[in-house]
Parts: structure tokens; C-alpha cells; sequence
């Protein structure tokens, strides 16, 4: 199928490397090129519901933080290009497409089809893995009007959004009697985030300037009405702005819009260690395990850990500089989606789901709804198979335009990735232990700037040239 290979990974634990790989196998299964109907790298990453071919926005987003790693052999800005093409006079983006019609699909429960709006969030995250600035040119026009859009919609006069719990995708959720969702405005702020910092790679002082006023305001006011001290937590609140008691897995979308100070952030993050909230075998339920509606199977939004959400967390531990806890997080994440991939032991009898059981091995269930959880569901799936596995397990972060990879692992460990392709050179880091001591392999044809930081222990940056290298970590 392809010119180039995938990257390769290298870990201690095998299992991980495979399912890394039959990851980017079982990709190709959704690729549709819609004139034609057929399987092409070329086409639009869908999971197929049904008959139809629908693109959604959700999806669409969260998987292209893991196609920036296919090594171009699959297009990560395709499927978001067709939302911007088929932005409306007003500036709508609709959440859902009939991609051979063209037709935004809006349901009953979501009439105006507002999805959680993250663009920047994905283009800002392409941009360091592609260092194509001219896309982020072409592209503002279109965010700022969709920007606009959701202003004149959703706003109410107490400055946060309203609108529809199916917007954020939780529709089971016990947030009925919300108006304001904590993760919908949070959401907003954490795109009005990085609208700035792509005005800033533009250089427009101006657009940066409106976006960073846009995210403070937001910053504000979700800290003063959504953050309860008692509880430490972020909760939706009702139409005259008060706290709903239930803890969601929506309250920790403020760690990733940098939203909480320190104190806040600790209170909060001490509940991803809680067993009686969230701090549960396999991270992170969807629901409070202290609340009265959790169910242990699932349920939906009821305790089911859905992986956007569980990467949502640990981007946003990242920007506490939680690295531990953000792998170890990780780690114990995709050792459950392992379990349920190879129940028992046999490889080849399991599947790869939606969402899983919160305190078991095992998909998460939901008697008598239909089609729950969705199997070999990739859009999320990969998210933990891939960019948490290269991100936070091997612990590799890239950036493109600044030339930069820096490495943050808790410990030395065999482990590294070999032929990744940025832009158009191609790097190889590899740790291993020769009689020297601790090693670390590199090859590269351009020079880039590597720091490796051994939490606690030490930090570095050096000058990578071009060619193959090594060094001896116990010189450093």
C-alpha cells in the first residue's frame, strides 16, 4: 500500500509493539474515497456506520493526533478539510456529514449540530508535525468565522454557552438538569488557546491579541461559577449558575485549557489517584465512582473509559508537568485495551472497542442498547495504540518548526522509534544497555535538538547532526 514505511517502536513489552502495529494495519480498513465508494489512503478516515458514510467531527479531530505520525502515508488534514469546505455563509460547521451528499446530518437532540469545537487544538498540534504555515493562513479565515458563529449562537449573557449535552458526545450522562456544560466551554477556551498561538506563527499581533482576550474571559468565568472548593473539582452548572453535584469526566478538560493555578490543579488531579472517584483500575471512568448512577459495567457515559477522554487527561497532566502519572496512566490504559484484544491469552479472539469497563478487563456494556460499544472502533482506539504509545509511553515529543525532540521518561529502558518521518527527514532514537553503560542511538539526515530529560535525575539538550550517533548517558 505504501512508499514508506510506518515508524517503528520499540518497547520492553512486546504486546505493546504489536498492537501498535496491527494498529496502522487495521487503519487502512476505513479509508473511503466517497465518487467511488472504495478503500484509498487518498479518501476520508470514517468508521463506517451502517449503510452510510458519515464524517464526524469528533472523530475526526481526535484521530488526526495520530495519523501526524503515519509518516504521510495517510493525510491527517483530509477529513478536516471537508468540514471547512462545507462551512456555511454563517460560519456553521455542522458536527456530522453525509460525506457523498455533502449534507450536515442534525438529529432531534442537536438541531444546529455544534460538536465540540477543537480545530485549533488539531491544527496547532499539525502544525508541529508538518511546519506548514501556509495551511495555517488558508485555514484562519474559516475558524475565526466559525468562531464568530458560535458566538452569535450559543452565548448567553452570563458570558458562558449553552448548549445541547449531545454536542459533547456524553449523551447518557447524568447532566440533564445542566445548561452550561463545563466541558463545552471549556472546550471553546482551549480552541480560543490555540487560535492565539496560531496567530502568533502568523505573526498578526491583533488576531492573537482577540483570541488570548476570548480565553481569559472564558478562564474567568468558568473558574468563579464551574470550580467547587469543597469538592476540588470543575462541575456543569444550571441556568442561574449553579453547581450540579455530579463528577464527570468533563471536569477535567480545564487541566488541558490550563485553566486551574496550582492549588486547583492539585485538588483536582488528586482525584485521578482517588479510588472512590476516579483514581479506579482502569483509567478514567466516565463518571464519579461515588456517584449514585456509576455503574461498573459501563453504561455509556455512566463509568465506561472512552480513550479521547482518558488522552484528554493525560494531555492535560502534561501541561502540569505530571509526566509520571500521565505514563503510568497511560501504561495501565493500554494494558486493559490489550486484555480485551486478547481475552484470555488468545490473540486472536478479541477486538480493539469504543469505550471499556471501568473496575474489569473487558469491553464496556450497556443491555439493550444496540451497537454498544462499536468494535475495532479506530477514530479512538488509536489514540492510545499510537499517539499515547509514541507520546507518553516512549515518551518522544516533537516539534517540527522549532527543530526540536525532547524525550521524558521517568527511567532508562529499552525503548525508542526508529524512521520517523518529519517532513523530510527521517530520525531513529533507540536506549539500550551495552557493556558501557546506558546508550542512546540516534540517525538522522538534518540536525535537530534533542533534550532528554530523566525525571529527577537529569536534563540535556544537545545538537544532533546529521548521520548516525551515539551517547553514553552516565557522560552526560
Amino acid at each position: 500500500m505504501n512508499k514508506r514505511d510506518f515508524p517503528k517502536v520499540h518497547f520492553y513489552d512486546q504486546d505493546f509493539v504489536d498492537i501498535y502495529d496491527r494498529s496502522w494495519a487495521w487503519v487502512q480498513d476505513y479509508w473511503v474515497t466517497p465518487d467511488v465508494n472504495g478503500l484509498s489512503p487518498e479518501g476520508y478516515f470514517i468508521y463506517p456506520e451502517g449503510e452510510e458514510s458519515i464524517l464526524n467531527q469528533f472523530e475526526t479531530i481526535f484521530s488526526s493526533f495520530f495519523f501526524v505520525y503515519s509518516n504521510r502515508n495517510y493525510h491527517a488534514n483530509q477529513s478536516l478539510d471537508f468540514f471547512y469546505e462545507h462551512q456555511e455563509e454563517n460560519g456553521a460547521i455542522r458536527w456530522k456529514y453525509n460525506l457523498l451528499t455533502g449534507d450536515p446530518v442534525l438529529s432531534k437532540d442537536n438541531p444546529e449540530g455544534i460538536g465540540m469545537p477543537l480545530f485549533a487544538w488539531a491544527e496547532f498540534n499539525l502544525f508541529h508535525k508538518s511546519a506548514n504555515k501556509k495551511r495555517i493562513k488558508d485555514i484562519m479565515p474559516v475558524l475565526q468565522k466559525y468562531m464568530s458563529w458560535i458566538d452569535a449562537t450559543f452565548k448567553k449573557e452570563c458570558g458562558l454557552y449553552q448548549v445541547p449535552l449531545a454536542a459533547t458526545t456524553m449523551i447518557n450522562s447524568p447532566r440533564k438538569k445542566a445548561d452550561f456544560l463545563v466541558d463545552f466551554n471549556t472546550a471553546l477556551a482551549i480552541n480560543a488557546l490555540y487560535m492565539s498561538a496560531l496567530g502568533d506563527i502568523l505573526n498578526d499581533k491583533e488576531l492573537s491579541f482577540q483570541y488570548k482576550r476570548m480565553y481569559f474571559s472564558l478562564k474567568t468565568r468558568i473558574n468563579s461559577h464551574m470550580w467547587d472548593p469543597e469538592t476540588g473539582f470543575y462541575h456543569d452548572v444550571d441556568s442561574d449558575l449553579v453547581r450540579q453535584p455530579q463528577k464527570t469526566i468533563a471536569g477535567f478538560w480545564p487541566l488541558l485549557a490550563e485553566i486551574p493555578n496550582e492549588d486547583k490543579a492539585d485538588k483536582l488531579i488528586s482525584h485521578l489517584l482517588n479510588p472512590h472517584t476516579f483514581g479506579v483500575d482502569h483509567p478514567f471512568p466516565s463518571l464519579s465512582a461515588d456517584d449514585p448512577e456509576y455503574d461498573e459495567r459501563g453504561m455509556g457515559y455512566r463509568g465506561s473509559v472512552f480513550a479521547p477522554f482518558t488522552f484528554m487527561v493525560v494531555k492535560g497532566l502534561e501541561k502540569y508537568q505530571r509526566w509520571d502519572l500521565a505514563r503510568e496512566c497511560a501504561i495501565r490504559h493500554l494494558y486493559y485495551v490489550l486484555d480485551a484484544l486478547s481475552p484470555n491469552g488468545e490473540h486472536n479472539k478479541g477486538f480493539l472497542w469504543e469505550a471499556y469497563m471501568p473496575q474489569k478487563e473487558g469491553p464496556a456494556q450497556w443491555p439493550g442498547k444496540e451497537g454498544f460499544p462499536r468494535k475495532q472502533y479506530l477514530p479512538y482506539a488509536g489514540l492510545s495504540t499510537i499517539a499515547l504509545m509514541i507520546e507518553n509511553i516512549i515518551g518522544l515529543s516533537i516539534s517540527l518548526p522549532r527543530k526540536t525532540v525532547d524525550w521524558i521518561i521517568p527511567n532508562l529502558e529499552v525503548m525508542g522509534i526508529e524512521n520517523l518521518s518529519l517532513k523530510r527527514n527521517l530520525i531513529t532514537i533507540l536506549s539500550n544497555k551495552s557493556q558501557r553503560g546506558w546508550e542512546i542511538h540516534m540517525e538522522s539526515e538534518k540536525l535537530y535538538y534533542f533534550t532528554i530529560n530523566i525525571l529527577g535525575q537529569k536534563k540535556k539538550t544537545l545538537p544532533i547532526p546529521s548521520g548516525k550517533c551515539s551517547m553514553l548517558i552516565d557522560k552526560l
